[in-house]
C-alpha cells in the first residue's frame, strides 16, 4: 500500500502560478496544445475566485504541490441532482504512478459526501482523450465506466 504521504486540499489563490504551470502542461502532454498564459491565468484566477463556478483539489508534499484536479458541476434534471465534473487532471511527471489522483479522487467524494445536506451530488463525471489508455485504466481501476457518450462542442462564439 502506498504511505499517504500527500497532504491533500482545497487549493488557495497562492497556487495561481503552479495551476497555471500544470493546466499548460497537461495540454501540451494530451492535445499538443499550447494554451495562452494571460488567458489561462485569467481562466483560473476567476474559478479561485469564484467557488459558485467549481473549485481546484491539490496534492501537496513538503510543501510543493505535485498535483491537481478540478471540479466543475452539472445540473441534471434526469435526477434532480448535480454532477460533478472532475478536468484539468495533472500530476507532475516525477510524482505519477504513487496514488496521488487516486487521493485527490477520494477528498472529491469524501467532499460530495460531507455536502449531501445542502447539495445532491448525483455523480462524478470527466472526459478523456481517445488515446489516453493510461489515464482510462486509472480512471476505471477507480470504479468510473465509460458512458458510450460522444463529445461535441462549439468554440468561437460571437
Amino acid at each position: 500500500m502506498v504511505e499517504n504521504k500527500y497532504l491533500i486540499r482545497l487549493a488557495k489563490p497562492d497556487d495561481l502560478d503552479v495551476l497555471v504551470e500544470f493546466n499548460r502542461a497537461m495540454a501540451r502532454e494530451t492535445e499538443d496544445k499550447d494554451l495562452s498564459i494571460e488567458i489561462l491565468t485569467a481562466g483560473v484566477e476567476t474559478l479561485l475566485k469564484n467557488p459558485i463556478l467549481g473549485f481546484y483539489v491539490v496534492a501537496e508534499n513538503k510543501n510543493k504541490v505535485t498535483g491537481s484536479l478540478m471540479v466543475t458541476t452539472e445540473w441534471s434534471d434526469w435526477r434532480n441532482g448535480i454532477f460533478w465534473w472532475i478536468q484539468s487532471v495533472y500530476v507532475h511527471p516525477d510524482f505519477r504512478r504513487q496514488g496521488i489522483y487516486r487521493q485527490l479522487y477520494e477528498f472529491v467524494k469524501e467532499k460530495a459526501r460531507n455536502q449531501q445536506h445542502e447539495l445532491k451530488i448525483c455523480g462524478f463525471r470527466l472526459y478523456v482523450e481517445h488515446q489516453n489508455t493510461v489515464a482510462q485504466k486509472t480512471y476505471e481501476a477507480l470504479g468510473m465506466k465509460d458512458t458510450g457518450y460522444i463529445i461535441f462542442e462549439e468554440l468561437e462564439l460571437g
